[in-house]
């Protein structure tokens, strides 16, 4: 256990941080998951930019690493694209 103050603070938002950056990125997640069991091509494009926007921030963030945004949001734009 830690013994200064600033230490036993620094455990605690270092944990509400991750628990709030789990949350982030599986909600990430489950829309890719939906995006990509869509069908209606229509649909998808809709859904594609608020995703695309969601990915970024997470990015930004640095929950999810810069260049593994990108290849998401690449192979999504395809995905919805060949559709």
């Amino acid at each position: 256990m830690a013994n200064h103050k600033s230490a036993i603070k620094r455990i605690r938002s270092n944990s509400a941080k991750n628990l709030r950056n789990r949350y982030q990125h599986k909600t990430v997640r489950t829309f890719i998951k939906r995006l990509r069991t869509t069908k209606d091509k229509k649909e998808a494009a809709q859904q594609l930019p608020s995703l695309v926007s969601l990915i970024d921030k997470l990015a930004k963030k640095s929950i999810i690493h810069k260049n593994k945004a990108g290849n998401l949001k690449s192979k999504l734009t395809k995905f919805v694209n060949k559709l």
